[in-house]
């Protein structure tokens, strides 16, 4: 499993995750459960992998394989 997130990525993950999460303790009813779905770019940018970017082929980590 190769990093294909990069800096910026990883940054933008986690704000939008920590945003989408927050929807766990201000949105009404049963709708806040929807906001666990915060905690998917969070992990994926702790572990700096991303299966759908590997599906379309994007990577974002500017540093090769080899100098992980």
């Amino acid at each position: 499993m190769n990093a294909n997130v990069g800096s910026i990525d990883r940054t933008v993950r986690v704000i939008l995750g920590l945003a989408i999460l927050s929807a766990v303790f201000w949105a009404p009813g049963s709708a806040r459960w929807f906001g666990l779905i915060g905690l998917v770019p969070l992990l994926t940018a702790f572990i700096r992998f991303c299966p759908l970017y590997t599906v379309f082929g994007i990577n974002t980590c500017p540093v090769g394989p080899a100098a992980r």
